[in-house]
């Protein structure tokens, strides 16, 4: 919206600033930081005289979670407003790439809405049911995923890059929709999995979306794709605006998050901000550089997998409990020696997945 600003510059005057990706990128960091300030305490007592109890504690979860039973949920849509206010304030709303990563993020954002309402309306953790939720989030990843397709250079529709190898490009043909679909639900369900400890997931979500804000900025300009050896996608550096709001939405979350945690994210925070990952993977060609920047994530969902499948075919388990952030506690880590311990996991693979950028 204020890039519209830029009708009225000459060239040499202040509304020329508005044209740099760059400056537009720090003012939506700071309006949705701002925001998350001013309209935290707000909704966090607005959800806790709404929801009464509060967020169900599960029965067979470690016993320290039973001391957070009162605390509110769906503090995702903190992050999600604060992300949507400065994204829409601050980013080319004309940018398809912007465009589909705020659809998705919303949409799933809806997902969890439900899900976290279902939850606090019966008090049951139970929620919308799974496959219900799949089945949506496959039909919203589908659509991203064509969309991405349809604004990516000829060269690039369709194509996987690998890498490390600058030139090689595997050709997934009609299967690059359903591959979009796993990259986009597979990281929405993964941070869902992972928030399960105060802030443990919102940081790593952070440091992921600031590694993908570089990258998409670096694969948005033609001089730094060059230099690189990286694939040119004209339009991504916008979605460098989309990562700093949600870099400040969750910074300002995470002052109400920090421990012992005023409020929870849900499952609307959650699967909004996974959902925004995966679609900003597909959009600037980077799907396997995910797997390694979130890294933290693929790891938890991973444990889940693990442990359900050799539960149902053995009757034992691999973890004492699923995800793994639990598993740790059951040996009697405490919560904030985890949550700091995986953030500082996160930034080591943060740091891997921006050196694929040169070493090709």
């Amino acid at each position: 919206m204020l890039y519209l600003l830029t009708n009225y510059s000459d060239g040499g005057d202040f509304f020329n600033l508005f044209r740099y990706i760059t400056f537009r990128a720090g003012g939506a960091f700071l309006t949705a930081l701002v925001f998350g300030f001013l309209f935290g305490p707000p909704l966090i007592n607005v959800l806790r005289k709404r929801q009464g109890k509060g967020q169900p504690i599960r029965a067979d979860g470690p016993e320290g979670h039973f001391s957070k039973a009162g605390t509110p949920t769906m503090g995702g849509l903190l992050i999600v407003g604060a992300l949507t206010t400065s994204t829409l304030l601050w980013a080319r709303l004309d940018n398809p790439f912007v465009l589909m990563t705020l659809f998705v993020t919303l949409s799933f954002a809806l997902i969890g809405f439900a899900d976290d309402y279902a939850k606090v309306t019966k008090q049951s953790s139970a929620g919308v049911s799974g496959r219900v939720r799949l089945l949506l989030g496959f039909a919203i990843a589908a659509l991203a995923g064509w969309w991405a397709a349809q604004y990516h250079p000829e060269e690039l529709t369709n194509q996987l890059a690998v890498p490390i190898f600058a030139d090689f490009l595997l050709n997934l043909g009609w299967l690059f929709v359903p591959f979009a679909v796993i990259v986009i639900v597979g990281a929405a369900n993964a941070v869902n999995l992972t928030d399960g400890l105060d802030g443990l997931a919102i940081m790593p979500v952070m440091i992921a979306a600031g590694t993908f804000g570089v990258i998409a900025y670096a694969v948005g300009r033609i001089d730094f794709t060059e230099y690189l050896g990286v694939h040119y996608v004209p339009g991504t550096g916008e979605i460098l605006i989309f990562a700093a709001g949600l870099i400040g939405g969750g910074l300002g979350f995470l002052w109400y998050n920090a421990p012992p945690a005023a409020v929870f994210m849900g499952d609307t925070g959650s699967l909004a901000l996974g959902g925004a990952l995966g679609a900003i993977a597909v959009a600037t060609k980077h799907e396997i550089v995910l797997a390694i920047v979130g890294g933290l994530f693929v790891v938890e969902a991973l444990s889940v997998i693990i442990q359900v499948l050799y539960f149902k075919r053995t009757g034992k388990r691999v973890f004492l409990m699923a995800p793994i952030h639990h598993h740790y506690e059951k040996k009697g880590w405490a919560e904030p020696q985890i949550v700091i311990r995986f953030w500082i996991i996160s930034l080591i693979l943060a740091m891997i997945g921006l050196a694929t950028l040169k070493v090709r």
